[in-house]
C-alpha cells in the first residue's frame, strides 16, 4: 500500500492501482470510501481502512477496530 498525502488531496493505491481518494473542502476531508466528511487524521484512517478491506476482508481485527474509531459499526 501506498498513500500520497498533499494539502489538498490524498490517494490509497494497492499494487498501482488507485483503491481510494480524499479530497480537502471547507468542511473537511471527503474520502471515497466513507459516508461523511472527516478530519484529517479520521481521513487517513479511513484510507488505511479501505486497504485493509481489500488485502485482508472484513473479518479483520484491524478492519472492526478502524470501522469503531471512525464511527461506523
Amino acid at each position: 500500500m501506498a498513500l500520497e498525502i498533499t494539502e489538498t488531496t490524498m490517494t490509497a493505491t494497492v499494487n498501482n492501482e488507485v483503491i481510494a481518494t480524499g479530497t480537502r473542502t471547507d468542511c473537511g476531508w471527503h474520502i471515497t470510501t466513507w459516508p461523511r466528511p472527516l478530519d484529517r487524521n479520521a481521513a487517513i484512517t479511513a484510507l488505511m481502512l479501505a486497504e485493509r478491506l481489500v488485502t485482508h476482508g472484513e473479518e479483520d481485527p484491524c478492519v472492526i477496530e478502524w470501522r469503531r474509531e471512525l464511527g461506523h459499526g
